[in-house]
């Protein structure tokens, strides 16, 4: 039984390999086969003799089904009107019958429902004529004409309608993946800002304070140089692993193995490297310290190093607190400095302040910035936790 199964299975995956056309010829010619086949084996009394008319009006009304995906008003057309030659010629009832029903299935599925209608209609009129050519009543041969049109074309109309419905998903599909590529673009670019925005910010203060003081403080200069040494390195590894992760496919096994992306337990080595290039920084953290999900870590992490490298960038002199609030429900981040403030009309400019918005409102948080309280400059962050 398995065996045959894998057979029939076998032969429906050959079936819908072969070109369209040709399994409707094929479709075709095996209908004025089993026409020719039935008329001869099971005559019908007082019906005319199988000859060479018979074979003419059977083909003429198989033949158009060839055609019938190219042509389907034309190919109904045809096929009823050979049908009607067929039966007015006095032949048996056979199998012919079923290609007009074929033709008027395939345009219900092809076209809108008028022309669909306008063919039913027309294959109504023909079987009845043909019902009542061979025997039957007027008022039997028109209720099966009507019974078995509708069910043909009623199951045309679902395909036609499947068919549109397979269309619509797959754009549908094609737009879900176009967005997801072009968030991943968004998202690829703000890391990218992120990380280039922070570290070269800290390498150029330290170069200008390694070269201010090198005459008259080597040691200092020194340790500048050991900063720009160390913030080059982690940037280059950021880079590495924004870039692999670009380069990696479904299909990588090797993806998983990449350096997870920094969160808030990183925060003592960003601190750490801002201290080093002249901005004291203080940490305070409240409430009930807990892990967050890795994107709402990853957004709160990159979220501090873009307020310190602001910081490093237009406020100094200055020192700067980062305030972590763990509450019941929320992680509040704050981070404010004692600087200059910003330039009037600046306080929401700028791509970085752009794209922290952004990145909170990914996660479902929401973002403040803007002269603090006493001065400066302040960001806060609201991320709902679990």
């Amino acid at each position: 039984m398995r065996d045959g199964y894998r057979l029939v299975v076998r032969g429906g995956r050959w079936l819908r390999s072969l070109p369209l056309l040709v399994v409707d010829v094929a479709m075709a010619a095996a209908g004025a086969a089993v026409t020719a086949w039935t008329t001869t084996l099971y005559p019908t009394p007082g019906s005319r003799p199988w000859d060479g008319y018979a074979w003419a009006f059977t083909v003429l009304v198989c033949a158009p089904l060839a055609a019938r995906r190219r042509a389907p008003a034309l190919t109904l057309v045809a096929s009823c009107a050979a049908m009607v030659g067929f039966f007015t010629a006095g032949y048996a009832p056979s199998f012919v019958i079923v290609m007009p029903q074929l033709a008027a299935y395939t345009l219900a599925a092809a076209r809108r429902r008028p022309v669909a209608l306008a063919g039913a209609a027309l294959t109504v009129a023909t079987l009845t004529y043909c019902g009542t050519r061979s025997g039957l009543g007027t008022g039997a041969s028109a209720a099966q004409a009507v019974v078995i049109t509708a069910v043909v074309v009623f199951f045309g109309i679902g395909s036609r309608r499947l068919a549109d419905l397979t269309v619509q998903l797959r754009h549908e599909r094609e737009e879900r993946a176009r967005c997801a590529v072009l968030d991943e673009r968004i998202r690829i670019a703000r890391e990218l800002h992120d990380v280039v925005a922070h570290h070269m910010s800290v390498i150029s203060v330290q170069a200008g304070m390694a070269r201010y003081v090198l005459p008259s403080d080597p040691p200092t200069a020194a340790t500048a140089l050991d900063t720009i040494g160390d913030t080059s390195r982690e940037a280059l590894d950021e880079l590495r692993r924004i870039l692999s992760l670009l380069r990696a496919t479904d299909a990588d096994e090797d993806a998983a193995q990449h350096d997870p992306a920094p969160g808030l337990g990183a925060l003592g080595d960003l601190v750490e490297r801002v201290r080093r290039a002249g901005v004291p920084v203080v940490v305070v953290v409240s409430g009930r310290v807990r892990a967050l999900p890795p994107g709402a870590d990853l957004c709160a992490y990159r979220i501090v190093q873009e307020s310190l490298t602001n910081v490093l960038k237009h406020a100094r002199p200055a020192s700067a607190t980062v305030a972590l609030e763990y509450g019941a429900a929320a992680l509040t981040v704050t981070v404010r400095d004692d600087g200059r403030g910003p330039a009037p009309g600046r306080a929401s400019a700028g791509h970085g302040l752009v794209g922290m918005r952004e990145r909170a409102r990914v996660y479902g948080g929401s973002l403040t910035a803007g002269p603090g309280p006493e001065g400066g400059f302040q960001v806060t962050l609201t991320l709902p936790t679990p």
